[in-house]
């Protein structure tokens, strides 16, 4: 620290610039994603862009209320697109995810700010002698590092858009999943309740032809057997649509499910599937956390010269101000210069070399990983939605014509006496669990879609978010010693 006498205009004119200084870096540095403060719009943006709802439909609309439009889509059964648009006005995970990434940004925002300057004052008396020290430091490294700072925040709050992008197309994906599941489970049940009715038909009346003694005992006991092992099924189809309408239940965010209305059955399938695309390529080319990977990488690969130079030099401060002596007839003042830099004499900053180096290898194990991931999902989704196409496709254009013959040809031999109600009441208790068979057929098809959609243009469709785990993230840079 140096000291020189002189007066006191030039120590208060220094203060006032160093303050004019600091306060325009400040604003300088104040970065800002929306007038709002909120990343919610990119984030739409971006699922829309991969396949997900408009932009609008996550908002009620104009001179609707969030409630009203609730009541609105609640008001007759309710299909797989308009499940998706009432999650995105109602379910309290994806509010809290955006709530998530307001809270980051602003957190960034803040990261990005140059520190503020310190302004120390000090009085010392001693005998009739007073001295009044005023002292103004200013970390010049946050200024020199602040453009390297600002690209950091904005890369970080690239990722966490497309991560919060990624879980909005998931959530999107499971209501529609958890719509397909419900209205199959009711209609399960449904068509389960119809063979029951057809048991208990069979059952009753051998009943009677055993009191008659048309019928043996053996015969009645299997009859009964049939009858309790569907009793069983409807009760387990049962359980099953109650649980998959309390999963949509809850995946829309409402409180009950009294207004829930669901159409009977599935939509139909479509009579052809489209060319097979190159759904590898698109698979790398479109999906988020392939993208967010590479950006990671990316982000982890332009930190390593800061990081170089951040071995040796981490910290620069630079102090202005003015000591006031006053004794009995005598003012003295002194100007005061101070610079502070560590040395590096023990950390050198090899370990934050090694820990970046590590972390890049890291980065491009994750794309690697991730590439691989994308790939094996789009040939492994895009197979099993052929499959489940050409399934359901087969039981409705052959099993189910085959067995509406086969209830005809019985229905009009039993007329002409030739076949027993027995004959009848078995082929129709096959027929309806064939028409069963189906619905879990188309079920799946549905499901698989929803899968294929999800794997091409979106995200992993069966994982978690591919985030780098706690601790290999790039790490703020350092603000000094």
């Amino acid at each position: 620290m140096s000291q020189s006498p002189g007066g006191c205009r030039r120590p208060v004119s220094l203060l006032a610039s160093c303050l004019l200084v600091a306060g325009l870096l400040g604003a300088c540095a104040s970065p800002g994603s929306n007038a709002d403060g909120s990343d919610t719009p990119e984030v739409r943006t971006l699922v829309q862009q991969h396949g997900g709802p408009e932009a609008k439909q996550w908002q009620a609309p104009a001179g609707e209320s969030v409630g009203d439009a609730r009541q609105r889509l609640l008001s007759h059964p309710l299909d797989a697109d308009a499940a998706q648009r009432l999650a995105l006005l109602n379910n309290p995970n994806l509010e809290a995810a955006l709530a998530a990434l307001d809270v980051s940004t602003a957190q960034r925002q803040q990261m990005a700010l140059w520190p503020n300057p310190t302004l120390g004052l000090g009085r010392v008396v001693e005998g009739q002698q007073v001295e009044i020290e005023r002292l103004l430091r200013i970390d010049l490294w946050s200024l020199v590092t602040l453009p390297w700072r600002l690209q950091w925040q904005d890369r970080q709050l690239a990722l966490g858009r497309l991560q919060t992008a990624q879980e909005v197309l998931r959530l999107n994906a499971e209501v529609r999943r958890a719509w397909v599941r419900a209205v199959a489970a009711q209609q399960t049940a449904d068509y389960l309740a119809q063979v029951q009715e057809a048991a208990e038909a069979a059952a009753e009346l051998g009943q009677a032809m055993v009191r008659a003694g048309n019928w043996s005992r053996l015969q009645q006991a299997r009859e009964q057997a049939v009858l309790a092992d569907i009793r069983a099924q409807l009760q387990r189809s049962r359980l099953q649509a109650q649980a998959s309408r309390e999963q949509l239940i809850r995946l829309l965010g409402l409180e009950s499910g009294e207004l829930l209305q669901l159409p009977a059955q599935l939509p139909a399938l479509p009579d052809a599937l489209q060319p097979a695309p190159d759904y590898e390529a698109q698979a790398l080319r479109e999906r988020l956390d392939v993208r967010a990977a590479q950006d990671e990488y990316r982000h982890v690969a332009a930190s390593m010269g800061f990081t170089r130079v951040t071995g040796y030099v981490s910290a620069f401060e630079l102090g202005a101000g003015y000591n006031t002596v006053t004794s009995p007839g005598n003012r003295d003042s002194k100007r005061i210069f101070e610079i502070a830099v560590p040395l590096p004499l023990f950390d050198q900053g090899q370990a934050r070399q090694a820990r970046a180096e590590a972390q890049l290898r890291l980065g491009q194990a994750r794309v690697r990983e991730v590439a691989v991931l994308a790939r094996s999902e789009a040939r492994t989704r895009w197979q099993a939605w052929q499959s489940a196409w050409a399934l359901a496709r087969h039981y409705e254009t052959e099993v189910l014509p085959l067995r509406r013959q086969l209830s005809d040809e019985t229905l009009l031999r039993y007329n002409g006496m030739l076949l027993s109600v027995w004959d009848l009441l078995s082929e129709t208790r096959s027929t309806l669990l064939s028409v069963n068979a189906a619905i879990e057929a188309r079920r799946d098809f549905w499901l698989a879609d929803t899968d294929l959609r999800l794997a091409l243009n979106g995200t992993s469709p069966g994982a978690l978010s591919l985030t780098a785990p706690q601790g290999a993230a790039p790490t703020a840079p350092p603000q000094g010693h």
